[in-house]
């Protein structure tokens, strides 16, 4: 384990892995902790502070764009499954990777995420609603955020219902299905209470 200080004086801990390497965007071969520290200083150009983070990427539109901007500034997404690696993360969601490098916080895997977010479903949504969103935590736990990603919807649908049409009278419109797919995901991503 390597352990990186950064800017804000806090300590990063790596997995050493020689065979790793990462690439700028000037093509140039960077090491991880030199990929680390880029990552480091890009993210305050792309969000305020944590809950800015959790509130871009609670919606898929808002974190296509994040993501989008990752790429752009050379983070790509493989990339970022790299980075999930070195810091012991590979079951857990990119927001974790990005609120560790930017804040210190530790990850928590997809599964333990969907868990937290399954017990408040109950809570905000009826029995058939409650019911199809744990079939999405379970598509989230092991395929990863991609399956929270709006143009998922309709494949989600037909593995649960057989058909849109069939969905319809268990959930309502369309227009409230993804309503209701897009407005579960702030649960997901809630700050995680101390015990």
């Amino acid at each position: 384990v390597i352990r990186i200080k950064l800017a804000d004086g806090k300590e990063r801990s790596l997995q050493h892995m020689s065979e790793t390497t990462f690439w700028s965007t000037d093509g140039k071969p960077m090491s991880s902790q030199q990929f680390l520290e880029s990552l480091f200083g890009a993210l305050p150009s792309l969000f305020e502070d944590e809950n800015e983070l959790r509130r871009i990427w609670s919606d898929p539109g808002t974190r296509r764009r994040l993501l989008d901007n990752l790429a752009e500034e050379g983070f790509a997404e493989d990339q970022m499954t790299e980075m999930k690696k070195l810091i012991s993360a590979e079951r857990s969601d990119l927001f974790d990777v990005l609120a560790y490098v930017a804040y210190a916080t530790p990850p928590i895997t997809r599964e333990q995420r969907a868990l937290m977010a399954a017990e408040s479903l109950v809570d905000e949504f009826g029995d058939n609603e409650a019911a199809f969103l744990e079939f999405v935590l379970g598509h989230y736990v092991e395929q990863g955020v991609t399956e929270l990603d709006s143009s998922k919807l309709p494949q989600l649908l037909e593995l649960k219902y057989d058909s849109m049409a069939d969905a319809v009278p268990v959930l309502g419109a369309p227009s409230r299905i993804r309503e209701m797919f897009v407005g579960f995901q702030h649960l997901l991503y809630a700050k995680v209470q101390s015990a």
